[in-house]
């Protein structure tokens, strides 16, 4: 992590000392839309053959309905062909289930064995993964005037958490045990593209795309063996209106996995148990505006 930290930043600053005088364009932006999982499976246990449960979130945990879906963005272009921005995308999926099998993940409170939720459990299960990313990427085509063809790089945190928690049903009876959390901060590096088109008659089209795959621990930032992917790809429509203004839709894939060891047990809010297995893709489609000077 430190490693990324300072290539970062040392990046950052080179950029920021190569420009002269120059322009600074503000924008701002919002989008609100539907999000539907379209896979997504997680598992967690001492080993890859454990016996752990390889729960699936979309068919066996409720998340085959849509959900709700916001981003927003802000960030300037400075001097014509450096476009950096920072987004934020909330994402937390709360799903009610009855387990129709026995599904084992983590281990129990004091790491003894692992944790088993009975066939028949009713559960609430929440899956939050927002993200915080700055994004910088730099025109290279640079002439064209209503052209823009963006190449550079993310910086993103994420935020996630996982939590499988047994209801009791009957408040006069002894409330059901079973409370499985795993929970962490980390920051992933990746590389962005950028492309954009205006038309005379105020229609721009836009694509964005963010990605990264890392399977050794210099590239991913981590003490340990692990390996880790993801993809933010869209597509958008828009259309100038007065003032600076832009109204657009936009449609969107994002999706990630992870797969390996985690790191040593330092928190209460994480397994006791470092393997992990997390695959999740979604597609979402929203509307949005945004302004720009």
């Amino acid at each position: 992590m430190k490693r990324i930290l300072l290539t970062t930043l040392t990046l950052l600053i080179l950029v920021v000392s190569a420009l002269p005088a120059f322009s600074f364009e503000p924008f701002v932006e919002t989008e609100q839309g539907a999000i539907a999982i379209l896979y997504h499976t997680y598992k967690n246990g001492a080993s890859a053959n454990d016996g752990a449960t390889n729960f699936d979130f979309r068919n066996e945990g409720g998340q085959d309905i849509i959900f709700p879906f916001e981003r927003y963005a802000v960030g300037a272009t400075i001097a014509g062909r450096h476009r950096a921005w920072f987004t934020y995308q909330p994402l937390e999926l709360v799903t009610n289930v009855t387990f129709r099998e026995n599904v084992t993940v983590g281990a129990e409170s004091d790491g003894s064995a692992s944790q088993t939720f009975a066939a028949g459990t009713p559960m609430e299960l929440t899956y939050s993964f927002p993200f915080y990313r700055f994004t910088y990427t730099y025109d290279v085509l640079g002439k064209h005037d209503n052209a823009v063809l963006g190449l550079g790089l993310v910086l993103q945190i994420r935020d996630a958490s996982v939590k499988f928690l047994a209801l009791n049903t009957d408040s006069s009876t002894t409330p059901a045990e079973g409370l499985y959390v795993s929970q962490n901060v980390g920051l992933v590096p990746a590389l962005a593209i950028y492309s954009e088109y205006r038309f005379p008659f105020g229609l721009n089209l836009s694509a964005d795309i963010a990605g990264s795959y890392a399977s050794s621990s210099f590239f991913n930032g981590a003490d340990f063996d692990f390996e880790g992917s993801i993809l933010d790809a869209s597509l958008r429509m828009g259309y100038e209106m007065e003032n600076g203004f832009e109204l657009f839709g936009t449609a969107r894939f994002f999706g990630g996995s992870a797969k390996g060891l985690s790191g040593p047990d330092e928190s209460w809010a994480v397994s006791s148990y470092n393997y992990t297995e997390n695959y999740i893709a979604a597609l979402t489609v929203s509307v949005g505006a945004s302004w720009s000077r």
